[in-house]
């Protein structure tokens, strides 16, 4: 019954944004009689499925050429990802799992085949998760600022304790990726994935062939600092030339 409930909100959601062009998260919150943060958890996974952008205390729809294909597709996409991520992956592995990304977060089913993972992250639904992992990996989390916006961690406590660590891999995901510049994002605050990248001997970004192209003004990871891209096979030819000769190993998942 709940998650029924949950998905007919998240519908009517959707319809109040495509009827006033713009939604904020106190006026749901008193339309639905739930409270904020329950209606920040809705918007992140609208967004996520690419159904809106969340702004400071709201959101707005999808501009039309940003617009991603069906969920069912999407989700399809994020598993494949997913799974030839994962088999970067050893056993004994020290991994971070950054936190905003549906991509990162489809990885997680694909952990429970790995042993000895030590696994850091700043997002409490990742570490949640991981929890629930039957080969119960060592869960390291970051402290710091709680910010809504990305579910995770973020300030210079979270980017302090990362320092004290080495890690083999740092997995995130990606709002776009400029062909020229390497990830953007629409989350101001980034500072922590640049740490997270400059402790780990491994960046791996997972993110759709479609985010590709996208113009978001906020860089948040250089091509230079990223050593693999893994997306979907709808990648275009020259697109992954393009980012090969940025020094980039591209891994194409078939969906």
């Amino acid at each position: 019954m709940t998650k029924r409930n949950t998905q007919q909100r998240r519908r009517a959601i959707i319809d109040l944004l495509n009827a006033s062009g713009e939604v904020s998260v106190e006026t749901l919150a008193e339309q639905f009689s739930t409270s904020e943060v329950t209606i920040r958890k809705d918007l992140a996974a609208l967004e996520s499925n690419g159904l809106l952008l969340r702004r400071y205390g709201g959101a707005v729809p999808v501009p039309q050429e940003l617009m991603s294909d069906p969920i069912e597709k999407v989700s399809v996409r994020k598993q494949s990802i997913a799974k030839a991520a994962a088999q970067l992956i050893r056993d004994h592995n020290r991994i971070i799992l950054d936190s905003g990304s549906s991509t990162t977060s489809a990885l997680l089913p694909e952990l429970s085949h790995k042993q000895g993972l030590v696994v850091m992250t700043n997002s409490l639904s990742i570490a949640n998760a991981l929890r629930e992992l039957e080969n119960e990996p060592t869960i390291l989390m970051t402290g710091g600022t709680w910010d809504p916006k990305s579910e995770g961690f973020q300030g210079q406590l979270a980017e302090q304790i990362l320092r004290s660590y080495n890690f083999d891999q740092f997995f995130i995901g990606a709002d776009g990726l400029d062909l020229e510049r390497g990830t953007t994002t629409f989350n101001e605050l980034y500072s922590l994935s640049r740490v997270m990248a400059d402790v780990a001997r491994e960046v791996i970004v997972m993110a759709e062939s479609d985010k590709i192209g996208r113009k978001i003004h906020n860089l948040e990871l250089p091509w230079s600092a990223i050593k693999v891209l893994v997306t979907d096979d709808g990648i275009d030819a020259k697109d992954k030339q393009k980012i090969e000769q940025q020094g980039v190993q591209v891994i194409c998942a078939s969906a």
